[in-house]
């Protein structure tokens, strides 16, 4: 259904990758999304911003089924993914969390596997050899831009690493998957400014090969990451544009209220 890597005549064809249809989702009897329809442009940057509380994380996990996991969370509409209807119960969720990766707000290895350890997990998952290990790995490694920091001490716990090199352990972790698209929930909200930069820096460059969705409170940082900014309220889409266009000249009252500092 879902190749690992598409092709260049795929990407080239269709431009959106991801979409999010009609897509409303609750916590129990509290609903969260309001008929949310949005595309996300396969190779790009798109990034997700608005006051907290307005919906943002639970989009972002809805576009791979996590919200689902939350006990009594459930969602309506329809996320296709290359034209395929995510939200039907014939997508096994494990696969559909493979291509649609996930890296959250705190660094998240796992504990007990070493540096190479963790790398090898996202690898694992997609039935891959273990004589093709190495090569994923370190494949994974030098794209989150981590390789020539731990090449010589990969037996490592992940505790020895540094916050922001965690948090690039993890985006290694869900590239070893092999995705087309990576979904990140407030990847630099813990990072001081040098990692901040790295993590900017990484995600630019690995928009050149997947489709990436980064949820931010930082409006600075998506202006200068995102081709395309989305400004959510109260669970609801207000307004999605380049973000040039959005930050300098907003279409909507509410946009310009909130980036102008009058509410959130």
């Amino acid at each position: 259904m879902w190749g690992v890597v598409a092709t260049a005549e795929h990407r080239v064809a269709a431009a959106v990758v991801l979409e999010a249809r009609g897509l409303s989702a609750w916590f129990g009897g509290r609903q969260a999304l309001f008929d949310v329809s949005l595309g996300f442009d396969d190779r790009a940057v798109t990034a997700i911003i608005g006051p907290s509380g307005c919906g943002k994380s639970t989009l972002l996990r809805c576009l791979n089924r996590l919200h689902e996991t939350v006990p009594a969370a459930h969602a309506t509409g329809s996320v296709q993914l290359d034209g395929v209807e995510v939200m039907s119960r014939d997508v096994d969720p494990v696969r559909l969390r493979r291509v649609v990766g996930f890296v959250g707000q705190q660094p998240a290895p796992f504990p007990a596997l070493s540096i190479r350890g963790n790398v090898a997990a996202g690898a694992r998952i997609t039935g891959a050899l273990p004589a093709d290990e190495d090569a994923i790995v370190e494949r994974a490694l030098v794209q989150a831009a981590l390789w020539d920091e731990v090449k010589d001490r990969l037996g490592a716990s992940p505790g020895a690493l540094s916050v922001g090199q965690q948090q690039r352990l993890c985006i290694a972790r869900a590239l070893a998957a092999g995705p087309r698209v990576l979904c990140l929930d407030e990847p630099t909200a813990a990072l001081d400014p040098l990692n901040v930069q790295r993590i900017e820096e990484l995600l630019y460059d690995l928009s050149r090969d997947v489709a990436v969705i980064v949820v931010t409170h930082n409006m600075q940082q998506a202006a200068r990451i995102a081709a395309r900014t989305a400004f959510l309220l109260d669970g609801r889409v207000v307004e999605v544009a380049p973000s040039e266009t959005l930050f300098t000249t907003p279409s909507d009252p509410r946009t310009e209220a909130w980036l102008t500092g009058r509410f959130g």
